[in-house]
């Protein structure tokens, strides 16, 4: 079969649709990926995937939406796919839309978190609810990353046979690895003693930032974060750079901001506990990255998040928005070796078992009949 993979820019192409493209390809389909354009795309295209760049945009506003729409009409009739699979909410709709009025054969999509879970004005989640029911009844395929979704789409009207097929990493990839541990905290300057807490994510407020460097105020001395991740150019809100300045002023080398990074799995295996204070998720991929790894995770009790974290066993579930409840937590893993290594293993167990990459997958594209 000819099948497109679409998704809003080339972070989630490269992030989240890559893997399954990879999957389908070695099933002998051919696969096209399509996204707004970007520098993370040539990573998918060394590896020989044609690429067809969209101006896809971020935003609600009409006009770009618009020009998207009919680029991707006139990309659909002209490629004549077989199966048309989108991501993300605004992208999703559009490419089903445009998928619908270019007559696609099959239309799937997967959820990868509800616009209308977030946080936010009324008008903004009432009309992401019709969003999703519009672009449901054009969707032959639906799936979603996590169980609560699914139940939502299933309970909302979305889509009657909405199923979870979750998330997975590459447990060759993301696992301890002790050279790389003792060679990056020596690169990174961590003492012996140290508390390495890691956040990969992006720098948007929703992930949480500010809460966890005002939790950082209340841990040990010898609790430590580094943060990876970067803000990208079509993400809106506020900017986190004074959150940040102040913070490095008052905590010093106990605060280290790395950026983006391509050996996110070394950075992993060299922390000792792994941390995300987000307001709203998906399933986050971080998350099963840092359990491959063997850390354990300090996570929000919301969507997502709490179908990975086993509270008490593999990791701690806090409040969203709240420093305390955070700082807490962090503070009782930094103060105990023992208690590090005993969720740590057990949450490698369970990311074996249930967020396994290439079960993940498999699962993905038995359910899309691939």
């Amino acid at each position: 079969m000819k099948i497109c993979e679409i998704t809003n820019v080339d972070f989630s192409l490269r992030h989240f649709l890559l893997p399954l493209m990879r999957g389908a390809r070695a099933r002998g389909h051919e696969v096209v990926g399509v996204s707004a354009e970007g520098p993370l795309l040539d990573i998918a295209r060394a590896e020989g995937f044609r690429i067809e760049p969209v101006p896809l945009a971020r935003s609600l506003n009409p006009v770009p939406q618009a020009r998207a729409f009919r680029a991707l009409v006139d990309l659909f009739r002209r490629e004549r796919f077989d199966l048309v699979h989108a991501h993300m909410p605004i992208s999703g709709l559009l490419a089903r839309l445009a998928a619908k009025a270019a007559g696609v054969e099959r239309i799937a999509y997967t959820c990868h978190g509800f616009l209308f879970n977030q946080p936010g004005p009324w008008w903004r989640r009432t009309l992401s609810l019709h969003m999703e029911r519009l672009g449901g009844r054009l969707t032959d395929t639906f799936l979603t990353v996590s169980e609560e979704e699914a139940a939502d789409a299933r309970r909302l009207r979305i889509h009657p046979r909405a199923t979870a097929v979750l998330n997975g990493r590459d447990p060759a990839q993301f696992h301890p690895d002790p050279a790389a541990r003792a060679a990056l905290r020596a690169e990174l300057g961590a003492a012996p003693g140290d508390c390495v807490i890691a956040c990969v994510s992006r720098l948007v407020r929703h992930k949480g930032h500010p809460e966890l460097l005002r939790a950082m105020e209340a841990t040990p001395e010898n609790a430590v974060l580094w943060v990876v991740g970067e803000r990208l150019a079509s993400d809106h809100g506020e900017d986190l750079d004074p959150h940040f300045a102040h913070a490095e002023a008052l905590l010093g080398r106990r605060v280290r901001r790395l950026g983006y990074r391509h050996d996110v799995a070394r950075i992993l295996a060299a922390a000792d506990v792994f941390c995300l204070p987000s307001h709203f998720e998906g399933l986050p991929m971080s998350v099963i990255e840092a359990m491959l790894t063997g850390l354990p995770v300090v996570a929000t009790d919301i969507r997502g998040p709490r179908e990975q974290v086993m509270e008490g066993e593999t990791g701690f579930l806090v409040p969203p928005m709240q420093s305390a409840p955070l700082a807490e937590a962090l503070s009782r893993l930094a103060a105990d070796p023992v208690l590090r290594a005993r969720m740590g293993e057990a949450g490698r167990a369970r990311a074996l078992d249930r967020f396994d990459e290439a079960k993940v997958i498999g699962r993905t594209l038995d359910l899309l009949g691939l």
